[in-house]
């Protein structure tokens, strides 16, 4: 079934849209032997409990839903350290191209915004994406304008950005928004390797609106970000991340030494 990941009013051929609601397939789509590095069973897809390191995922939005947002998210972000304290990070196929402003709502629920809602300052994407949506450039670093005075770490708390971290020896968790449900989802599996600049996790039921869900080790550090190869994956149950190198420490860099 083809997915699609949509950004405001802009569509981009990436994570696949269901018909209806999402299915979580827990007992028959994987395994259900009990974790040794990662919470519950591996590879199964549930509803993500509400915690701290849940609280800094967030759905993004067309600016035009501040105030009413329920419905109508189209990708995921989170929230990583930064020394100004206001970044996130997400997939760059969900803001490049985006027509109008957009706004994060980290922690976001059946149509409520529990840390509030936050406009989208700066947009940064590498510049293969940039000139010619390489595939291995599909990531991409966001700052959001402070609210009511407050910088969105100091809400909500962050998940170190780490670049060069290699993946596969132990679990990793993907929390993200699918666009047909209100409330996110969260899996925890092993990666693969897909090919010397992507990787590949089997978590089902990832569904479109995933695209830019955060790839988390056991210390939260965000060691993925869903998108790539495909824009993510051309079914909900395998998803893909560029594999976060130099490209991504010098987003990093480039992104925290902007004003």
């Amino acid at each position: 079934m083809k997915r699609s990941s949509r950004t405001a009013r802009a569509r981009f051929t990436s994570r696949p849209a269901l018909l209806g609601a999402v299915v979580l397939l827990a007992l028959t789509s994987a395994s259900v032997a009990a974790a040794d590095d990662g919470p519950g069973p591996l590879g199964v897809t549930a509803e993500a409990a509400w915690t701290a390191r849940t609280a800094r995922v967030g759905a993004l939005f067309g600016a035009d839903r501040t105030g009413a947002p329920a419905g109508g998210h189209f990708c995921t972000a989170s929230v990583v350290h930064s020394p100004q304290r206001d970044l996130i990070v997400t997939a760059a196929h969900c803001v490049d191209g985006a027509d109008g402003d957009l706004v994060f709502v980290p922690g976001y629920r059946d149509g409520k915004a529990p840390y509030g809602v936050w406009r989208v300052r700066k947009r940064f994407v590498p510049d293969g994406w940039a000139k010619g949506q390489e595939e291995d450039s599909d990531v991409a670093l966001v700052r959001l304008d402070a609210l009511g005075g407050r910088r969105i770490e100091e809400v909500v708390g962050a998940g170190r950005f780490r670049a060069g971290v290699a993946t596969g020896a132990t679990a990793v968790t993907l929390t993200g928004y699918p666009d047909s449900r209100e409330a996110p989802v969260s899996c925890t599996n092993r990666p693969g390797r897909q090919s010397r600049t992507q990787q590949r996790i089997d978590c089902p039921d990832f569904a479109g609106g995933t695209s830019g869900s955060p790839w988390t080790d056991g210390d939260g550090q965000v060691v993925g970000v869903l998108g790539g190869y495909e824009k993510g994956g051309s079914t909900a149950d395998v998803s893909y991340s560029v594999v976060l190198r130099g490209q991504a420490a010098e987003l990093y860099r480039e992104a925290t030494q902007a004003f």
